[in-house]
């Protein structure tokens, strides 16, 4: 699948659902495609269970945090560490715009996930994920998605 019908389809499947959430398989889907399954030891199980206890698999999730950080986007990466929202410090270490995060092409995300994930010690880095998906097991997440 290229990049372009990929993005045609989330587009399609975010236009889809209305209030900018993807459906489980469907993220699945993009996960495998950008070769998420078995990334830094992770499976789609793990990433899907971030995307639901973080973003509640709403691509444009925004929350403020009481430090005046923001996260955003399906895996609530957060401004002050990974991205630039142009209205908190910030270090960038993902090198793009928070904006950028919300897309529902979702590769801006998904890049930026792999970049914590590979050098900040995992998804640990997700309170939620240590708390809700760490250690358990997760195979039910990938019930019914057919990747084929």
């Amino acid at each position: 699948m290229t990049s372009r019908l990929l993005i045609s389809l989330v587009s399609c499947l975010v236009a889809a659902h209305q209030a900018s959430l993807v459906s489980r398989c469907d993220l699945a889907k993009v996960l495998h495609q950008e070769d998420l399954d078995g990334f830094e030891g992770y499976s789609l199980s793990d990433w899907l269970c971030l995307a639901f206890v973080e973003g509640d698999f709403n691509i444009t999730k925004v929350n403020e945090n009481t430090d005046g950080s923001f996260d955003y986007g399906i895996f609530q990466i957060n401004s002050h560490y990974w991205c630039n929202d142009y209205r908190s410090h910030t270090e960038n270490i993902c090198q793009v715009e928070c904006q950028e995060l919300l897309s529902p092409s979702l590769l801006s995300i998904i890049n930026c996930a792999k970049k914590i994930v590979s050098i900040a010690g995992g998804m640990k880095n997700w309170v939620r994920w240590r708390l809700h998906c760490a250690g358990r097991p997760l195979s039910y997440w990938m019930t019914g998605c057919h990747l084929g």
